[in-house]
């Protein structure tokens, strides 16, 4: 699928995303009016959810047309947010920030150690001593026991999807497979085709590639930061705090 098509369908599959219990987490821990960099923002959704409680937001994202989309939110709803074309593994030209957050497993789509290493190097950099990042990846219970070989879908009036997410190669790695069937107006269907692959690591490996890259007060939780993290929960969460 064309990344324009699977930008105009992003908002369709997030639908039912916890936008407000990822918000209450961080507003848990930012510095009010801060600077605040939302690196993987999509179609840029929470970064207006941040930028209307007050801090100074910067959306960044790998895929331009995610961006195109979110320019749009933001002249449409009056609000005043920068979006920024950049790759994660090489983010630059930002100093002194007070709090970074990649949130919906936006870090998982890092492939390789080195990268999310590299990444958290150049996090650390964009951060002011004292700045918080914030994040959070898919647990390994989620990649080996949900994700194994399962299959979601939806019958809309307009639009239906059947998403398939199978082992991938690597460890802790998952191949997903969207097929999108889109109703046009003269009643035919547009299929449209989009992968998507993902992997994740120990949470106490996470832990140890931050401390590498010059963090500190490292807090892994899980259910937006309510809990300790148990086996089975799905989606682990992390704040660090830049030394």
């Amino acid at each position: 699928m064309k990344q324009d098509h699977f930008a105009s369908l992003y908002d369709f599959l997030m639908e039912d995303a916890p936008y407000e219990s990822w918000l209450s987490f961080a507003e848990r821990y930012l510095v009010k009016q801060g600077r605040v960099l939302d690196l993987a923002c999509g179609t840029g959704t929470f970064s207006l959810m941040l930028a209307r409680q007050g801090f100074d937001l910067t959306g960044v994202d790998i895929s331009a047309d995610m961006l195109t989309v979110a320019e749009g939110k933001a002249r449409e709803a009056g609000v005043d947010v920068d979006f920024i074309l950049q790759d994660m593994r090489e983010l630059q030209g930002f100093q002194q920030l007070d709090g970074i957050t990649i949130f919906c497993d936006g870090l998982n789509y890092l492939r390789q150690q080195k990268d999310v290493k590299q990444t958290f190097f150049h996090l650390a950099t964009a951060l002011k001593t004292g700045g918080v990042l914030l994040f959070d990846v898919h647990s390994c219970f989620k990649l080996e026991y949900i994700f194994d070989h399962q299959l979601y879908g939806e019958n809309g009036e307009t639009l239906s999807y059947l998403w398939f997410s199978d082992p991938a190669d690597e460890p802790l790695s998952v191949q997903h497979t969207l097929t999108f069937f889109n109703k046009k107006e003269n009643g035919d269907y547009e299929r449209m085709d989009e992968e998507q692959y993902q992997r994740t690591f120990e949470p106490h490996v996470y832990k140890q590639w931050l401390e590498d890259a010059g963090f500190h007060n490292i807090e892994i939780t899980a259910d937006f930061g309510e809990k300790d993290v148990e086996e089975e929960d799905d989606r682990i969460f992390f704040k660090a705090v830049k030394k």
